[in-house]
C-alpha cells in the first residue's frame, strides 16, 4: 500500500480595493426586541473605524456610545500614489509592506503588468527582501501613463519560502501570505479644456423640425482629449435641474459667486411648484441647496445688515439687494431669520439721496452697471426691483421714490442694459405706459437673426463676451412677460428670446458667469411657467453617416436627462424631432489645446524657486504676477485658477502678497487641489 502526502493547500489571496473614506450611513428599523442586526461587508482599508448611532421613537431620541471596529491583517500591503496626474508626468509609485507577524519572511512584491502605463524601476533595490517582526519596507517604482482615462494600478506582496537566512530561519504564514491591493489613478489631458456647446429649444406642435451640426475639432487638438455628446430634456429648465449645485465651473469663494449657486435653486422650485410637477426628492435636494447657501452668505454679512463680497469693508449696494431678494423669496421653501431680512433692507433704505436714489456703496465687481447713466439710477433700478419683487407695493415711500428717480432719468440714458432693467422694473410696478415706452426703445435696438433675438450694450467697444447680451436679453424677456395678461404676440416675442438664450447655455444648464446665469434662469423659469402644458409627447433622432440615436419624451420623463455619446467626431450629425411637445437638445463638445502663452487682456508671468536639498520636506516657491493690459479702465473680479503638480498640496500659510496698490483685496480659495486667488 503506497502512502500519499496530501497535496499542498493553495495560498491564501486577499484582494482589495474598497478604500472608501466613509463606510456606513444608513437608517434601519429596530423592532420591539430593542436591537436589529444588519449585514454589512468591511471595507479593504486597513484602519480603526469608529461608529455612532442613535435612535428615535415616539418616547424620544437615544444616543448610544461610539464603538469602535478594527480592521487588521498580521501581513499586508500600502500602496502610495495621488489621485490624478497628467499626461507627460510621471511619478514614484511605492509600494509599503508591513509585518506584524511574530517572526521574520521573505517578501516578494509584484506589479501586475498592464498596456495602460510603464513601470521602471527607481533605483538598484532588489523586490524580494527580508522582513522581520514589526518591520516594514517601501519598494518603489517610476510610472508612466500611456493612456488617458481611470487606470487601475495592482501590485502583490508575497511572503515566499527561502533558503536566507533573515536573522533568523523565514517562516511561511499559513493564512495572508498574498495579499493584492488594486488603487485607481486618473490620468487627465495635458493642456486646457475648451467646451463648445449646440443647443436648441425645439417645438414641432405636431410637425417635425430638424437641424444640423458640424462637428470639428482645432488643429492642435491634444489627441485623446476629445469627447462629444448630445443630450435630451422635455423641459427647458431640466438641463438646469439635473446641475443646481454645478450650473458655473467656477469656485464658489464670495458673496456673489455663493449667491449665484443659491438663488436659481428658488425659481426652479418656483417653476415646478407652479406646474405641479415638484416632487419629495426634488424638493428635499433644492432646499438642501438654499440652506447650506444661506449659512455660506452670512459669513459675508455686516453686523449692521449690509453684505459685501468678501465680507469685510464697507457694504455693498448691489451684493445687499440681492441678497435680500433672494433670502425674501426662499422663505416659502426654509427657514430664514425674518430680522436678517429686515436688516438688510433698513440698511438699503437708510443709503438714499434725498431724491429718492440709492446710492452705490462698497466695490461694485459688476462694473456693467457702469456708464452711460449715473451709477446711482442704475443702482436704484436694481433695488427697486428688488423691494417689488417681494411684493412691496408701488405705493410704499421708498418704492414710489426710487420709481420717481428712475422716471428722472429715463430721457437720458443711452445704455442698452440700463434699459432692459428700468423696463423690468416699470413692468413690476404695473406702469404700463412707461413700461411700453421702455420695450419700444429695446424693440428699436434689437439684433434679430431669422428667429432668434437678443440685445447687447451699444456702447461696448469691444463687445467683450456673451455674458453681458445674456443679462439684457434676460431683462427684457422678463419685462416681456411681467404683466397682468400676456398675450399670443408676447409669447411670440419671448419665444424667439428663449430660442437665443437657450444657444447660450453651458453644458451644465447655467451660463457664462454668475449675474447671467442667475438673471437667464429666472427669465427661463418664468417662460416655462407662461407656456407650460401637461400634454404632448415627441421622439428626438440624433443621425451621422455612422452613428444614430433616439430619444422619447413624454410627460413621465421629460424631466429626464438623457444622453449618448457621439462617435462619429469629427463629423456632421442631423438632429429630427417628432411630436407635439417642446424638447430642450445639447450637443456638447469638450477638448483640450495647448495652453495659451500669450493673452489679449491678461499677462501672467510664474517663477519658480525649488528647494531639493532636503531629505524630507521638498518644495517648490511659486511667484505669479499677473497684469491687465485689456481696455477698459478697471476689471470684474479676476480669478487666478492655480493647478498644482500633481502630487504636490499648497502651504496655506505661507501663501503671501506682493505689494501691489492697484489691487485692493487678494482673497484665496482651495478646491479639488487647486488654489484660487480673486483679485
Amino acid at each position: 500500500m503506497r502512502r500519499y502526502s496530501p497535496a499542498p493547500r493553495p495560498p491564501v489571496k486577499t484582494v482589495r480595493s474598497f478604500f472608501p473614506e466613509t463606510w456606513i450611513w444608513q437608517l434601519s428599523e429596530v423592532g420591539d426586541s430593542g436591537s436589529a442586526e444588519v449585514p454589512v461587508k468591511v471595507p479593504d482599508t486597513i484602519t480603526t473605524w469608529e461608529t455612532e448611532a442613535f435612535c428615535l421613537s415616539s418616547q424620544g431620541l437615544g444616543l448610544a456610545s461610539p464603538a469602535q471596529l478594527t480592521v487588521f491583517q498580521p501581513f499586508f500591503l500600502e500602496l502610495s500614489l495621488p489621485y490624478s496626474i497628467i499626461r507627460g508626468e510621471i511619478f514614484e509609485l511605492k509600494a509599503t509592506v508591513f509585518n506584524y507577524l511574530s517572526k521574520c519572511i521573505m517578501v516578494k512584491v509584484t506589479p501586475a503588468p498592464s498596456s495602460d502605463y510603464t513601470l521602471k524601476a527607481s533605483s538598484d533595490d532588489q523586490y524580494s527582501s527580508c522582513l522581520c517582526a514589526s518591520g516594514r519596507k517601501t519598494f518603489k517604482w517610476i510610472l508612466t501613463p500611456s493612456v488617458l482615462g481611470v487606470l487601475n494600478i495592482t501590485v502583490s506582496a508575497e511572503a515566499e519560502a527561502s533558503q536566507t537566512v533573515c536573522d533568523e530561519i523565514v517562516s511561511v504564514p499559513e493564512r495572508g501570505r498574498i495579499d493584492t491591493v488594486t488603487r485607481s489613478l486618473l490620468v487627465q489631458a495635458e493642456g486646457m479644456e475648451k467646451t463648445e456647446t449646440y443647443s436648441w429649444l425645439l417645438c414641432p406642435k405636431g410637425e417635425s423640425l430638424s437641424e444640423e451640426v458640424d462637428l470639428n475639432l482645432p488643429k492642435d487638438v491634444i489627441e485623446g482629449s476629445a469627447r462629444s455628446s448630445v443630450s435630451v430634456i422635455g423641459d427647458v429648465l431640466g438641463r438646469a435641474l439635473k446641475n443646481l449645485h454645478g450650473l458655473l465651473r467656477m469656485p464658489y469663494g464670495c458673496g456673489e459667486q455663493n449667491m449665484a449657486v443659491l438663488s436659481p435653486n428658488i425659481y426652479i422650485l418656483q417653476y415646478l411648484e407652479n406646474t405641479q410637477q415638484l416632487t419629495s426628492a426634488i424638493r428635499e435636494r433644492a432646499t438642501g441647496f438654499l440652506k447650506s447657501g444661506y449659512q455660506r452668505q452670512l459669513n459675508y454679512r455686516h453686523n449692521n445688515g449690509a453684505y459685501s463680497t468678501f465680507g469685510q469693508g464697507k457694504g455693498n449696494t448691489w451684493l445687499t439687494a440681492f441678497v435680500l431678494r433672494s433670502f425674501g423669496k426662499m422663505q416659502q421653501y426654509t427657514y430664514v431669520d425674518p430680522q436678517i431680512i429686515q436688516r438688510a433692507k433698513e440698511w438699503l433704505i437708510s443709503k438714499r439721496d434725498s431724491d429718492g436714489c440709492f446710492i452705490q456703496l462698497g466695490r461694485l465687481f459688476n462694473n456693467r452697471m457702469k456708464g452711460g447713466v449715473n451709477d446711482n439710477v442704475t443702482m436704484t433700478a436694481y433695488v427697486t426691483a428688488s423691494l417689488l419683487e417681494l411684493e412691496t407695493p408701488v405705493t410704499d415711500p421708498v418704492v414710489a421714490k426710487g420709481l420717481s428717480c428712475l422716471k428722472s432719468a429715463i430721457y437720458d440714458m443711452k445704455n442698452t442694459y440700463a434699459t432692459a432693467l428700468f423696463a423690468y422694473t416699470f413692468s413690476l410696478a404695473r406702469d404700463t405706459e412707461t413700461r411700453q415706452k421702455l420695450l419700444q426703445k429695446l424693440e428699436d435696438l434689437a439684433i434679430s437673426h431669422g428667429p432668434l433675438l437678443h440685445w447687447s450694450q451699444s456702447d461696448s467697444k469691444d463687445n467683450s463676451g456673451d455674458s453681458l447680451s445674456v443679462e439684457i436679453s434676460s431683462y427684457v424677456l422678463l419685462a416681456a412677460l411681467t404683466a397682468d395678461s400676456v398675450s399670443t404676440a408676447d409669447l411670440g416675442f419671448a419665444n424667439r428670446i428663449v430660442s437665443w438664450l437657450v444657444k447660450q447655455q453651458n453644458a451644465y444648464g447655467g451660463f457664462s458667469s454668475t449675474q447671467d446665469t442667475v438673471v437667464a434662469l429666472q427669465a427661463l423659469s418664468l417662460y416655462a411657467t407662461k407656456v407650460f402644458s401637461a400634454d404632448g409627447s415627441s421622439t428626438v433622432s440624433v443621425r451621422s453617416a455612422g452613428d444614430a440615436h433616439h430619444f422619447d419624451v413624454t410627460q413621465e420623463n421629460k424631466l429626464l436627462y438623457q444622453e449618448k455619446p457621439l462617435a462619429s467626431v469629427p463629423g456632421k450629425y442631423s438632429i429630427e424631432v417628432k411630436g407635439s411637445a417642446c424638447v430642450s437638445v445639447q450637443v456638447a463638445q469638450f477638448y483640450n489645446i495647448p495652453t495659451a502663452t500669450e493673452t489679449k487682456t491678461l499677462s501672467i508671468d510664474a517663477k519658480i524657486e525649488e528647494d531639493c536639498t532636503k531629505t524630507f520636506g521638498q518644495n517648490l516657491i511659486l511667484t505669479l504676477t499677473v497684469n491687465y493690459c485689456g481696455s477698459q479702465a478697471m476689471t470684474n473680479m479676476v480669478i487666478v485658477d492655480i493647478k498644482l503638480l500633481s502630487g504636490f498640496t499648497a502651504v496655506i500659510s505661507k501663501v503671501t502678497r506682493g505689494n501691489n496698490g492697484d489691487i485692493s483685496q487678494v482673497n484665496i480659495y482651495f478646491y479639488n487641489n487647486n488654489r484660487y486667488f480673486f483679485l
